[in-house]
């Protein structure tokens, strides 16, 4: 699949379009404008054998639809799941079950409970986001659910108090593209559609739909979705970047997101669906609406929509009548029903796919038990996402301790009586902010929600660990000021957490009640141990540097298995490796504009992304602000060196400034994008006195002075390793990987010079630096 370079580009007068509708024009072709791109991409299955083959069958099949049969298949339903498509009895083709989340399957008995996407993105582990995506297709697929709503990568958390940071996998490309990759491909591997979502730009809650008069027959809309502005650059290194590797694994499935986009509605988006959707990463699948995303009928069809959901929405009929009257072309729709049925095949679904046993907010029993052992990997993920920022003096990990105390709501499991356990943790609304007692933080709040068959609180692991070592246990859950210090405790244990939900951002990164727990149970103890669960940046001013305040954990959104998890590594069973997936500034004004979400009055609202690729620890490097803890750090109970660089750049590979312009595109990109061409080796070495292992890091620092200081480019976990061990971390680096987006070419492009190459253990522990010359 070839692309014109020319039905991209935007003429100069974009700028000047973009300064009349009140943005801030940047320096490339388009800022606040979405160029038209039409028509719509064909899906040909050119990627691979099995896409080819898919479509053969698909091809063949659609042929003999009637346009009430193909629109049948493009259209939602309501039925057993979240969402249903149309059948077509005569030919054998069922209705297809659409299910949350990207975390677990929602709302149902006998399901598991996994950690959140930021908690499995603080592992570093390319592994076990394998298994985990591999763990969490197995149960949809024993549900019969044909496509699972994940992974996400929008939002990637540009926005500190975005509602849905949690569901993302971080706000750095690569790290959210690598696991965006590796957790599409263990779904699919299990026989499930994946679904990358939300494209595009969907950054935050407030203000991401329009508002309507329910009062009125039309239903009147009273103001409009935000729109966010992003320059095509951005949009491509930053923003799509991780998106590039589920396709590249096959994704089937896309879901565009809510809001405006260059104040051009998402799902009506055509540069985001057909330009760069469709033709730049070659898209073989269907695109679906997110859940009344679609804001038109005509124009969603030929931007790019394959299918709408829950309902039929301004399709149905309506979608017929505008094939007879010209308004839509009949290859438009064929090619929609040719997408979903592709993809079916695609995954072989139509061999013995299990019965659907989904039912949508059911509360009725189903017997179908699809938790396997799934448990033991969600321990496993939950402590290697546990990340250890603070250990004075070896406070962590405990040992052969007698007394504890343990003081905060977030040690014991929820306590509210309008606690809905089919929607864990809260729904939209419920328990909004942090001091209501809503027990231990397993999951956010809203659609990416998971249903745990059980939660093992902190509590109930620590009683016991310590009933296990004939000791004893103090507490205090409710209390903002706890009583008089237990003299015989050897440890104080603070839980507190930070909430956050789909449809608002959070109001702070901070709460007071936990802070004046923490710094009160701190003045009467002096070995006190904080642990937060958290659905993204916390900060921790207001008692960090507490004399009292020994060891300080991140414990993310850990999934059912939240207390063993953390049990692991407060006990010493497992070496904390968990990384920090996002920058923990000294205060939240550190922050700046990427504190807040927007939430302007105006009946247009913007939200202009003005830093461009400069959001997390590139903004901080930008600005030379100083974190508490940078992007990447983490502590482990040994130590460790780094040693040894070495570089090298392939000789039998294009080199070439651009891709092979007469090679075809295929689902990812450009194949040479994929192609690798350098590689970076390095030594790791245990230099402290326990097993450990480390992720080894890899940033790169572009020529050029129009990009960031450094972006992670590769992470690699080295170990377990014995005392005085080392062992060589080893990164491919691809094309991609040293390219940026060319806006004049349309084309990902070489830098000619010298890239400066940098390893080490966070983004600002680097103490190996070389370079890379490409010439």
């Amino acid at each position: 699949m070839k692309f014109s370079a020319s039905t991209l580009l935007l003429s100069a007068q974009a700028a000047a379009a973009a300064l009349n509708n009140g943005t801030n024009p940047s320096e490339v072709p388009y800022y606040g404008l979405s160029p038209p791109v039409y028509p719509a991409p064909v899906g040909n299955g050119t990627s691979d054998r099995s896409w080819a083959k898919a479509y053969k069958k698909a091809k063949a099949l659609t042929a003999q639809f009637t346009l009430e049969e193909k629109m049948n298949v493009t259209n939602g339903f309501e039925g057993l799941c979240v969402g249903n498509t149309g059948a077509v009895p005569r030919f054998g083709i069922p209705s297809l079950c659409f299910a949350d989340a990207p975390d677990g399957v929602r709302g149902q008995e006998f399901v598991s409970a996994f950690p959140a996407g930021l908690h499995l993105a603080a592992t570093f582990n390319k592994d076990l986001m394998y298994k985990y995506g591999k763990a969490l297709g197995e149960e949809y697929y024993g549900k019969g659910i044909h496509v699972a709503l994940g992974p996400s990568a929008g939002p990637m958390g540009r926005v500190m108090r975005g509602g849905r940071n949690w569901e993302g996998l971080s706000p750095d490309p690569s790290l959210a593209a690598v696991a965006m990759g590796a957790i599409t491909r263990g779904i699919q591997d299990s026989g499930v559609i994946a679904t990358a979502k939300h494209w595009l730009l969907n950054e935050q809650e407030a203000r991401r739909r329009p508002s309507v008069d329910e009062s009125t027959p039309e239903r009147r809309v009273t103001d409009e979705a935000i729109s966010s502005n992003a320059d095509d650059r951005t949009i491509h290194e930053l923003y799509a970047f991780p998106f590039m590797n589920a396709l590249k694994e096959g994704a089937g499935s896309v879901m565009c997101s809510y809001q405006r986009a260059n104040h051009s509605y998402a799902c009506q988006n055509s540069k985001l669906m057909n330009g760069i959707l469709k033709t730049q990463l070659g898209f073989e699948g269907f695109v679906v609406s997110d859940w009344r995303g679609q804001r038109s009928g005509v124009a969603s069809a030929n931007a790019g929509l394959d299918v709408v959901m829950p309902d039929h929405g301004f399709w149905g009929e309506k979608l017929v009548e505008a094939v007879n009257n010209g308004s839509v072309s009949e290859e438009r729709m064929t090619d929609m029903a040719t997408r979903v049925l592709a993809t079916w095949y695609y995954l072989e679904q139509e061999n013995n796919f299990p019965e659907t046993t989904y039912r949508s907010y059911s509360t009725v029993g189903d017997p179908v038990n699809v938790q396997a052992d799934h448990s033991d990997l969600i321990r496993e993920i939950g402590a290697a996402g546990t990340v250890l920022v603070k250990n004075v003096n070896k406070t962590l990990p405990l040992k052969d301790v007698k007394m504890v105390s343990v003081y905060g709501y977030d040690a014991t499991v929820p306590q509210s009586p309008w606690q809905n356990p089919n929607r864990y943790g809260g729904g939209y609304e419920v328990n909004f902010g942090w001091n209501t007692f809503n027990g231990t933080l397993v999951t956010g709040g809203g659609s990416g929600i998971s249903t745990p068959p059980y939660v093992v609180s902190p509590f109930h692991a620590i009683s016991d660990r310590i009933a296990k070592n004939k000791g004893t246990i103090r507490w205090d859950f409710y209390s903002e000021a706890p009583g008089p210090h237990y003299v015989n405790t050897e440890a104080c244990l603070v839980f507190i957490n930070g909430y956050a939900s789909e449809s608002f951002d959070r109001v702070s990164l901070t709460d007071e009640f936990s802070d004046n727990l923490v710094i009160n149970v701190a003045s009467m103890c002096p070995n006190t141990i904080v642990t937060m669960h958290h659905t993204g940046a916390r900060t921790v001013d207001a008692w960090i540097d507490h004399p009292n305040v020994t060891a300080v954990i991140y414990g993310g959104l850990p999934g059912q298995e939240s207390g063993n998890s953390l049990a692991d590594v407060l006990f010493g069973d497992v070496n904390p490796t968990g990384k920090l997936p996002f920058t923990i500034a000294k205060k939240e004004e550190d922050y700046g504009e990427l504190l807040n979400s927007t939430n302007s009055k105006d009946f247009f609202p913007e939200a202009n992304f003005t830093e461009g690729l400069y959001i997390d620890y590139r903004y901080f490097d930008k600005k030379n602000i100083t974190p508490l803890y940078e992007f990447g750090f983490g502590l482990s109970y040994t130590t460790f060196g780094f040693s040894n660089l070495e570089t090298a750049v392939k000789a039998d590979v294009n080199m070439d400034e651009f891709p092979d312009p007469e090679i075809d595109i295929i689902q990812g990109g450009h194949p040479e994008l994929w192609d690798v061409v350098a590689t970076v080796k390095a030594h790791v070495e245990n230099t402290g006195d326990v097993d450990g292992a480390e992720i080894a890091q890899l940033y790169i620092g572009v020529p050029g002075d129009d990009t960031p200081a450094r972006q992670l480019r590769g992470f690699e976990r080295v170990g377990p390793l014995v005392p005085g061990q080392n062992h060589r971390a080893v990164f491919e680096l691809t094309r991609r990987d040293l390219s940026t987006w060319d806006v004049e070419a349309q084309q990902w492009r070489f830098r000619r010079g010298t890239y400066k190459v940098y390893v080490g253990s966070s983004s600002r522990k680097l103490p190996l630096e070389g370079t890379i010359t490409i010439e």
